[in-house]
């Protein structure tokens, strides 16, 4: 036990909920590679929309999807937002992805849609940005919980507090 019981927990807030578009019928598959399967998906646009900030999620971000043979999907995505008072903001997180079975996996392999309790979507948001009305987000450490939609994906990112 430590002196501090404050230490032993997190708190947060909630930043933003975002939805993004992904262009499959483009997506770039690198093939399998030292580190598993590789595929790169185009984010072509999306929305974003919070108590402290809204705007677009602009196109020319990727997801570079690393599929491993343990079953575990690496996620690493670089995309720009746009807010709607004129700020531009980097946004690139990682994370991990997988289905609670092997079935479930093969169905999310076809692109059919799970729940959010068959498939673990978790990512680390992290922020840059020149604007110094939005310059708190280049200091926060954020998670995001994610599904995957019909279109592309839905993430509820947290700042941790």
């Amino acid at each position: 036990m430590t002196e501090n019981q404050s230490i032993e927990t997190l708190t947060y807030e909630p930043l933003f909920v975002m939805t993004f578009t992904v262009g499959y019928d483009t997506a770039a598959p690198l093939g399998t590679t030292a580190v598993g399967f590789r595929g790169v998906y185009p984010v072509t646009g999306g929305t974003f929309e919070g108590k402290k900030m809204r705007g677009v999620v602009n196109p020319g971000g990727a997801d570079w999807v690393t599929q491993r043979s343990d079953g575990l999907m690496l996620i690493d995505v670089r995309v720009t937002l746009a807010t709607d008072d004129g700020a531009m903001i980097g946004m690139k997180y990682t994370g991990i992805a997988w289905a609670k079975t092997d079935e479930l996996m093969e169905r999310f392999r076809q692109r059919e849609l799970l729940s959010y309790e068959e498939f673990y979507l978790r990512t680390t948001p992290r922020f840059e940005t020149g604007d110094e009305r939005y310059a708190w987000l280049n200091g926060a450490v954020a998670v995001a919980n994610g599904e995957r939609t019909a279109v592309g994906g839905t993430y509820h990112v947290f700042a941790i507090t």
